[in-house]
């Protein structure tokens, strides 16, 4: 699911929200979640637009297995690892996915039209239908066992999967996929044991899952996705993730972002403001942009400034409200109702625009109508405008014949009329402007009372069935907007006494879904008994297949997002349709339409049993299987919606390394079009800045104070996204106080432990040199992260750390001991952070050799003679006076190359003769 532009637009407005990942700077995760079917498409279909483009299912799992293993590898969860693929979705988004899949089957049948016409041979075996990543399909059957295989695989032989519980949630389950992944969440925070620091990693390339993430109110979460480029040419996606830059959107600075921007509040509203309940309404806020589930509200797009006109509006109206719209997933109508009507101004003012010019009118009569009847409403409320005016022009000529005594009254109600007039007019001609919408968009003929009141209705149920959706989970299955387009906002009136019930229902099955989602292109990704269905003149519901169709734009610029005009399914005409075809099903078939339950899987080294192979000429038998299962049902994670409270985290706890927030550093902030730089480019929208504030005029900033608090200590650099470094340096451009140890030397000084320092005076290079630096390093902060240091006194000069290394003391104890980069990087002094607390779990443990090398574990030599080779763990000897282990190594026998190595060195010799030769006969000339 996604909302187009938003995660772009979010990100220029609140530049600090993201971070590349690096190696060695990874917070430290409980729990990793993917979502699963971003995966799956970019290993199966990397670039759409090359007609060429085949691949093998081997390949496609091959390529999802390491992708797998390179996201495990980069997030190193410590408990709990959740993979979860969409199974069946609920109703109301099966109608998003059915346009994407009509226009997706479009797109590559006119791609391999214009391949063709323009002489091209393309190859002869299938090309990869992208529409088989649906639930029940042949394909994601086969995925399904290849993952299970690769799970139990995992488990078996990589440790570092053997101390988490691993979840897999398949096509086979009902769900999208983030959806089951935060069902999991909200059953693990209902727990009365649950840690409200439990650090969240969800994976995932759909925008919304920043809303989605916030409506667990976990303080500690973040986002990982790729790096998104904007603007220019298109590129081939890359699949290999080695070579892919990944980010982390970290949701605890969103909720600080979030929380300037509705600041203003705090002075305003008589009841307590709670950034909870503010984040809330923030999410409902975004819905109204538009998502998978109902179409954006007419004229509101996010890249014409729709969210600040909501936030903005919000600002204004929330105080007359007397608390929060989005009360924990539940719609206040009454409140709602109020917000709705402050912003359907913005309907009035965006119509003013069109009013101004009066050849709006005369552009919508003649042939332009889809609908003939919005071309007679024209007319009248033509004809109605100009019988106004008329008779505006007979009362003028009698209120000219009046005595002249009664002169200046007559101008003064002549005026007024005039201006009554033009509110009578300009409300005539927005109600037919609005009807002349419906009419066109919707196809109706008579813009009614009641039609009005249903489509509020319909629209206001989207919602609550929406925020149901995200904070309590499906409330009804079978729910759907019954609309291709929103009303207008000023017509979502009378609601606030609306009862709104849902019928929970139940999911379709997969081949349900299937003949409901699938255009006829793609029909055989059906069983053969469900075809003809999609292509026969005499099919019940031939009519759901149109082997062509219309696109409406609809405000948009990209043809993506325009709106697939194909007519929505009958679920009862399906089912019937499909009932007489249910018989023909095989027996592998009828398996394949059936919904299952999670698996729970963990490492049990007294479990060993033989995994077989689901391919067997392509991937191995797990000799050595050590997986144990639970079956997890499909409601068991299904949590009351009383019980879905927020929990609430000690403010006072330690600092989680990785999990970044503003408030280490006194700062201001504000909005202002800055044009910063997130995504290569210059943003067009405002951005949060952030001004770091500075005392001048305190003594803390004396260089020789400076290098006593900092020099040879460990501080915190790249405020906010805080990075552990060791002070070798600071300056203040004429005086330079180091560190001065003996080559090779890495020691961290504690407060008490005075460090072998040495002071320089700088002379006029080192001094411009020192501007230099500044200037450069206040460029960066303002242009890529929305940050204005002001002035600077001040240099740090310090080493990143890039690791830690395992070093075991005499007791056989084993500790990780810090390693620093040799590269000396220049930091502001005003952008550190001193003296935090920080929390790091990974690191504070002491283990012995026993833990870390277990008894037949699987090793590799770094050192000489034999590096690379792989050994297995025999005992760990006296650790205590010796600090070894017994390792068997694997030699393998090495090919003796010296033949080839001579032959070689003789052909380059020869060759070079040769050339010599040349060189003689033609007086040194080549030839």
């Amino acid at each position: 699911m996604g909302v187009p532009k938003f995660y772009r637009w979010i990100s220029e407005r609140y530049p600090c929200l993201s971070e590349v990942v690096k190696e060695h700077q990874i917070p430290e995760f409980d729990n990793l979640y993917l979502d699963m079917n971003g995966i799956i498409h970019q290993c199966s279909h990397p670039n759409d637009d090359d007609v060429h483009f085949r691949i093998s299912d081997d390949k496609i799992f091959t390529d999802i297995f390491h992708y797998l293993e390179v996201l495990f590898r980069i997030i190193k969860p410590r408990k709990v690892f959740f993979m979860a693929v969409d199974g069946v979705a609920p109703r109301a988004k099966m109608n998003q996915q059915r346009g994407r899949r009509f226009r997706s089957a479009k797109e590559a049948e006119d791609k391999i039209k214009k391949a063709i016409e323009k002489g091209e041979t393309l190859p002869t075996e299938a090309r990869f239908d992208s529409n088989c990543i649906t639930p029940g399909t042949e394909f994601m059957a086969r995925l399904h066992e290849h993952l299970k295989y690769f799970v139990n695989m995992k488990i078996s032989t990589d440790k570092s999967w053997q101390g988490v519980t691993i979840y897999f949630s398949g096509h086979e389950t009902p769900g999208e996929g983030e959806h089951k992944i935060m069902e999991f969440i909200r059953s693990e925070k209902a727990k009365p044991d649950h840690d409200p620091n439990t650090r969240h990693c969800l994976y995932g390339l759909d925008a919304d899952l920043i809303m989605l993430g916030l409506t667990s109110h976990e303080a500690h979460f973040s986002l990982l996705r790729e790096e998104v480029r904007f603007g220019g040419k298109k590129t081939q996606r890359v699949c290999a993730p080695e070579e892919t830059t990944f980010h982390l959107l970290h949701l605890s600075l969103m909720r600080e972002y979030i929380d300037y921007e509705f600041s203003v509040l705090k002075e305003k509203i008589t009841f307590k403001y709670d950034i909870e309940r503010i984040i809330d309404d923030w999410i409902l806020m975004g819905f109204l942009v538009g998502n998978d589930f109902i179409p954006h509200l007419p004229h509101l797009h996010i890249n014409h400034d729709a969210l600040p006109l909501l936030y903005g509006t919000y600002i204004t109206i929330l105080p007359e409200l007397g608390g929060y719209i989005n009360e924990s997933g539940h719609l206040n109508l009454p409140r709602f109702e109020k917000y709705l009507v402050k912003l359907s101004d913005f309907d009035r003012e965006h119509f003013s625009e069109v009013f101004v010019d009066l050849k709006w009118f005369e552009s919508k009569v003649g042939n332009k109508y889809l609908n003939e009847a919005a071309g007679v409403a024209a007319e009248e409320a033509r004809n109605y405008k100009e019988k106004k005016k008329l008779k505006g022009q007979e009362n003028s000529l009698c209120w000219a014949a009046l005595d002249k005594n009664e002169g200046e009254m007559v101008t003064s109600k002549d005026n007024l009329e005039d201006e009554t007039e033009d509110d009578d007019l300009f409300e005539t001609e927005f109600r037919q402007y609005k009807r002349t919408y419906y009419m066109t968009k919707m196809g109706v003929d008579v813009v009614s009372d009641d039609f009005l009141a249903d489509q509020a209705a319909c629209y206001v149920q989207a919602i609550q069935w929406i925020l149901h959706y995200y904070y309590h989970g499906v409330q009804s299955w079978s729910w759907y907007y019954p609309y291709h387009y929103a009303p207008f906002l000023s017509d979502i009136r009378n609601i606030s006494t609306l009862r709104i019930h849902f019928e929970l229902g139940k999911p379709f099955k997969p081949f349900e879904q299937l003949l409901a989602v699938l255009p006829a292109a793609s029909k055989n990704l059906l069983p053969t008994c469900y075809q003809h269905l999609m292509t026969s003149e005499d099919s019940p519901i031939i009519e759901y297949y149109p082997p062509d169709f219309k696109t409406d734009l609809n405000g948009k610029q990209q043809e993506w997002e325009a709106v697939v005009l194909i007519p929505f399914i009958d679920e009862k005409r399906l089912l019937e349709a499909m009932e007489t075809c249910n018989h023909s099903l095989k027996k592998e078939e009828r398996k394949r339409n059936q919904h299952s339950e999670c698996l729970m899987c963990w490492y049990d080294r007294d479990t060993e049993f033989i995994y077989p192979s689901p391919w067997p000429e392509k991937f191995p038998a797990i000799e050595r299987c050590c997986t144990r299962y639970k079956i997890i049902s499909l409601d068991a994670w299904r949590v009351d919606i009383s019980k879905n409270k927020i929990t609430r985290v000690d403010q006072k706890a330690l600092y989680f390394c990785g999990f970044p927030t503003l408030k280490h550093i006194k700062h201001k902030f504000f909005l202002k079009k800055s044009g910063v730089q997130v995504f290569q480019q210059s943003s067009r929208g405002e951005n949060m800045m952030l001004e770091i504030l500075v005392d001048t005029e305190s003594d803390e900033l004396i260089i020789e104070n400076v290098a006593s608090s900092v020099l040879g200590k460990s501080v915190f650099v790249n405020w906010p996204h805080l990075e552990e470094a060791r002070v070798v340096a600071v300056s203040d451009g004429e005086t330079k106080f180091y560190l001065e140890e003996p080559p090779g030397t890495q020691k961290l000084y504690s407060g008490r432990t005075a460090p072998p320092s040495k002071v320089i005076h700088l002379g006029d290079k080192e001094q411009s040199n020192w501007a230099k630096e500044i200037q450069g390093i206040s460029e960066h902060y303002l242009r890529r992260k929305g940050i204005i240091i002001n002035e600077t006194s001040a240099v740090v000069y310090g080493q990143l750390l890039t690791g830690r290394k395992y070093q075991i003391n005499q007791n056989g104890e084993v500790r990780l001991e810090k390693q620093w980069s040799k590269q000396v990087v220049p930091f502001v002094y005003q952008t550190i952070v001193k003296d935090i607390r920080a929390f790091d779990s990974r690191f504070s443990n002491i283990k012995t050799l026993d833990d870390l090398f277990p008894l037949r574990s699987m090793v590799f030599m770094l050192g000489t003679p034999y590096y690379g080779c792989t050994g297995e763990v025999q005992d760990s000897g006296d650790v205590i006076t010796e600090g070894r282990i017994r390792i068997i190594f694997s030699i393998p026998c090495e090919p003796n190359l010296d033949a080839l190595i001579q032959n070689q060195h003789e052909k380059e010799r020869g060759a070079e003769k040769f050339c010599l030769q040349i060189l003689s006969k033609k007086k040194g000339k080549w030839i």
